[in-house]
């Protein structure tokens, strides 16, 4: 493949024949939609059900018996609570209190876990996880020094828990095609392709089974705010699966499942107010900042990577937090827009598009704690005009359970 060539998922010439609109995002050649269009893929997904292809994101297996004090070492969130068939959200923190990338963490068993990563950042995750290895190992050894050598990945106290050895990791990313399959109508369209009892996975829980007699792992997550599951397999089954769940969805029927692009999935993910890597995450951006900290374990029984700095953020504050903002006059706050109080420049739109489910154009939006309130109006620079908006609740929009 030449440096410049778009990488493609097993479904590319499905999505073209489909008619889907292809973007390079992140170095893939992926559907941004296709002809029903942004709002109706958007309003058919949270009405009925939307497929989704996101093969393009990567998939990293640790094993070992280690492979749950490494994860811990290096994630946010607390991975001995995990138990078998469940996964969770978390971070990869730098030793700044950045963020590496936001993941899934999925516990087959005490030795097994796969880590579940974005597509543009999968590389820059596998050194970054794989050198972590390498660093942790040399911190075991030094373990029981005095000095502050052994603790410059976690700043943490140089006690024995970071006794971690080597995990066996593998960069699994090409061995896997994953759909997903979203709304309110997924869970009896997606029943009909298995003998796998999809009722008895709880949410952010996971089985391995057969779909259309494919060996799967079928994970009942979703980037969406509906109900939903993931279905990883080969990527030599990923056209014949794509087919049946359209099949299944009543595809080409009035009312029936649509294939969703890049766009809608983000108009989605923005209304359930979920964070986008890039966005409201980043390598300067903390979990706290993004106002996850539900995702950030300070006190669980490990030192861990930036751990430091993000106690430092918990206890002492931050600088700016991620907050909901709805449009009060008319204009879109996109991304990268300027936020002001009054004449004064407080903050920057993280991510904004109008919402076509709720009908309002809303955002994601930096701002200072002082201006972070619920109620408090501000202004959006829309191409040098300032525009009223106010800070609201989030999510945007919750399902109906």
């Amino acid at each position: 493949m030449s440096e410049n060539e778009l990488k493609k998922t097993p479904l590319n010439a499905v999505h073209r024949e489909m008619g889907g609109k292809m973007v390079d995002f992140g170095g893939w050649d992926m559907p941004v939609q296709y002809k029903a269009g942004v709002i109706e893929e958007h309003l058919r997904c949270r009405n009925v059900a939307g497929l989704f292809d996101v093969s393009h994101m990567g998939e990293i297996w640790v094993e070992g018996p280690d492979a749950i004090a490494f994860v811990n070492r290096i994630t946010t969130n607390d991975v001995t609570k995990l138990v078998d068939g469940q996964a969770h959200y978390s971070a990869l923190p730098n030793a700044d209190g950045g963020t590496v990338d936001d993941l899934l963490v999925y516990r087959f068993n005490g030795e097994k876990l796969l880590l579940v990563v974005n597509a543009g950042t999968t590389e820059k995750d596998w050194d970054w996880i794989s050198g972590s290895a390498d660093t942790l190992v040399r911190m075991s050894v030094a373990s029981t020094r005095t000095d502050g050598d052994a603790q410059d990945l976690a700043g943490g106290t140089g006690d024995a828990d970071k006794s971690v050895r080597t995990p066996k990791l593998r960069n699994a990313s090409s061995d896997f095609c994953q759909i997903a399959i979203q709304g309110p109508e997924a869970t009896a369209m997606l029943q009909t392709m298995t003998e796998t009892d999809l009722s008895a996975i709880k949410y952010y829980h996971f089985t391995t089974g057969q779909v259309d007699g494919v060996d799967a792992i079928i994970s009942r997550t979703g980037y969406t705010g509906e109900d939903g599951f993931e279905v990883y397999a080969a990527p030599e089954f990923a056209v014949q699966l794509w087919e049946k769940m359209l099949d299944a969805g009543r595809y080409g029927e009035d009312g029936g499942i649509l294939p969703c692009g890049l766009a809608a999935r983000n108009t989605l993910r923005l209304e359930a107010a979920m964070s986008l890597y890039g966005h409201e995450l980043g390598d300067d951006i903390s979990t706290y900042e993004a106002g996850l900290g539900w995702i950030t374990k300070i006190d669980k029984d490990a030192d861990f990577v930036g751990e430091d700095k993000l106690r430092a953020q918990k206890e002492n504050g931050v600088s700016r937090k991620v907050v909901g903002f709805e449009m009060t006059e008319p204009g879109i706050g996109r991304d990268g827009y300027e936020v002001y109080v009054g004449d004064e420049k407080v903050g920057v739109v993280t991510s904004g598009s109008p919402a076509p489910f709720l009908k309002k154009n809303i955002g994601l939006a930096f701002l200072p704690p002082e201006f972070a309130n619920v109620g408090q109006e501000i202004k959006i620079d829309i191409r040098g005009k300032h525009v009223s908006a106010v800070v609201v609740p989030t999510p945007f929009y919750k399902r109906q359970k």
